[in-house]
């Protein structure tokens, strides 16, 4: 089994993000992935991904860049979403809630009201 087979669930997520300007190789014994992300969060995804396998410290050497860092990143509500939960999960800090609240206004009218399917964004970690 080659790296890139080893690895193709974490290639698949690059491909999803999608990892632009993207370079992935075998070289030696190392799997080398490089490329830019539009935001932090999707770089968190991908290296997520990367450190869920066993070995991977050996194995895989990625260089991921961030092309935009006005926001940690842009979130797609999932079935049994909250807002405190998505700041839990993603900010370290479900009482964050409100800050992601406010950001999203713009399709946001109540903090306790959100769908399946909407797309939004995250304030940057740091914040809070």
């Amino acid at each position: 089994m080659t790296l890139r087979d080893k690895y193709k669930d974490v290639l698949d997520t690059a491909s999803r993000l999608p990892l632009r300007e993207a370079s992935v190789r075998e070289e030696g014994q190392k799997l080398l992935i490089k490329g830019t992300c539009a935001y932090q969060l999707d770089k968190d995804v991908l290296w997520d991904k990367i450190k869920a396998r066993e070995g991977w410290k050996k194995e895989v050497e990625a260089d991921i860049k961030v092309e935009k860092t006005d926001i940690y990143g842009v979130y797609t509500v999932q079935e049994g979403d909250t807002l405190s939960g998505i700041a839990k999960r993603h900010l370290g800090n479900a009482n964050r809630y409100m800050e992601i609240f406010n950001l999203n206004r713009d399709v946001l009218t109540n903090p306790d009201l959100i769908r399946i399917g909407q797309n939004l964004k995250l304030p940057n970690k740091q914040g809070g």
